[in-house]
């Protein structure tokens, strides 16, 4: 048997035990990088730890650290009933209105992940306080942002339409942007519709959020304009200099602590601790992967296939798989080259090919192991957080099992581009 096989074969062997023995996923995969890496592919610690996803741990700590500093000196509960004033007390709207502007910030240059930080621990507060399912929520917020994010200006967008002029295949930046955004569009509202949307309030309910809002005591303190003006800072730090949203977010929460430490001690108590290790740990473990060349290993068995559309599927579905688990950006550059042999052919449509690769690699964004999907998971409050990981891995899990099949269906077999 190859590495590559026994190393899948391994993570299979994880997801058992996780599930079976309700053993914490992240220490399972730690330990199964450290077996795999050291005993089968001869790694040291350092070529082990290399796939440490650093940056996606600091963005979980510091996001989480900010957000429950919000929520603990009532910031979020200010923000929830200023949105719900904004729409005029019709909660119906509120999930729509995150999808619209997780989709403006990603159309606009913001990185998915980036955007999603931003607006998931709002969206999720507000799910909480209003009793709306926090899976309808957290996947409208990540739909939204996928919905926006092929945008030509966007760095999805940028970065697929550049491996495209590089690999002098045919492009359509317009067909790209679409095709993300009518399929994530449909999606939500279907999500939308199955998770109880359609029963949330329509009517005007201002009188009831003016009633919860005195109860509640949302008045503006020097606590929570302080809070406003940091996640404000925020906002502009990440999409207007570029700034790493977790370096900033923590930034922001150690400097708001160090006046109100009360309110900065009970925030570093809910920072969601073993979300992160479950991540990191899983995403440790795909970084080895990465290092042995299974991923590599897997596309090019794909790509040895000698009939082009059923290739062409195959393709789509391994993105959409190793996307619920890595990078959507570094599976699109991997993945979108692995296809120029059998696109330069001409047997398939260049342009409908690579819409249909990317919509597989990122529709799946609401997997708890991506890095949008443990945003969410991390940032809903008041939840059984074992229940929301198994409902967010379930729906990614029907994601990667749909959705590739109805995009290929849809824009490889008509022969786009």
């Amino acid at each position: 048997m190859s590495d590559e096989l026994i190393s899948i074969l391994v993570l299979v062997v994880v997801f058992v035990i996780a599930t079976t023995r309700s053993i914490n996923m992240g220490a399972l995969s730690f330990a199964a990088a450290f077996g795999v890496g050291e005993l089968v592919a001869g790694f040291d610690a350092e070529k082990i730890f290399a796939g440490f996803p650093g940056d996606l741990f600091v963005v979980l700590v510091g996001v989480t650290y900010l957000f429950a500093l919000a929520r603990a000196n009532g910031t979020t509960d200010w923000l929830v009933h200023a949105a719900i004033r904004l729409v005029r007390g019709r909660v119906v709207l509120i999930p729509w209105v995150m999808f619209a502007i997780t989709g403006a910030l990603t159309a606009i240059g913001a990185v998915s992940p980036a955007a999603v930080a931003i607006v998931a621990p709002l969206a999720l507060s507000f799910a909480a306080r209003y009793g709306i399912s926090p899976l309808l929520m957290g996947a409208m917020v990540v739909h939204g942002a996928q919905g926006g994010g092929f945008s030509p200006i966007s760095i999805y967008g940028s970065i697929v339409n550049g491996i495209v002029e590089r690999e002098k295949l045919p492009g359509n930046e317009v067909t790209l942007f679409l095709a993300s955004l009518v399929v994530n569009l449909l999606i939500a509202a279907v999500v939308f519709v199955v998770c109880g949307g359609l029963k949330l309030p329509r009517t005007d309910t201002e009188a009831e959020s003016e009633e919860a809002a005195a109860d509640a005591d949302t008045r503006l303190t020097p606590a929570r304009i302080a809070t406003l003006v940091a996640l404000v800072a925020l906002v502009v730090a990440v999409l207007v200099f570029d700034q790493d949203a977790g370096l900033t977010a923590i930034t922001l929460a150690v400097a708001l602590s160090a006046f109100w430490p009360d309110h900065g001690k009970r925030a570093v108590n809910e920072v969601t601790w073993p979300t992160v290790l479950l991540i990191c740990g899983v995403l440790t473990y795909v970084g080895v992967l990465d290092e042995m060349g299974t991923i590599t290993y897997a596309g090019n068995a794909v790509t040895d296939i000698g009939i082009p559309l059923l290739a062409a599927l195959l393709l789509c579905y391994i993105g959409a798989i190793i996307s619920a688990f890595a990078s959507s950006v570094g599976i699109m550059g991997a993945l979108i080259p692995l296809a120029v042999p059998f696109l330069s052919q001409g047997h398939i449509g260049a342009v409908g090919m690579i819409a249909a690769l990317s919509v597989s690699a990122t529709v799946v964004d609401v997997s708890p192991f991506s890095t949008n999907g443990a945003l969410v998971l991390a940032a809903a409050p008041d939840v059984d957080r074992d229940r929301f990981f198994r409902q967010l891995m379930i729906y990614g899990g029907i994601m990667v099992v749909a959705v590739p099949a109805a995009v290929w269906l849809t824009m490889v077999v008509p022969g786009l581009g």
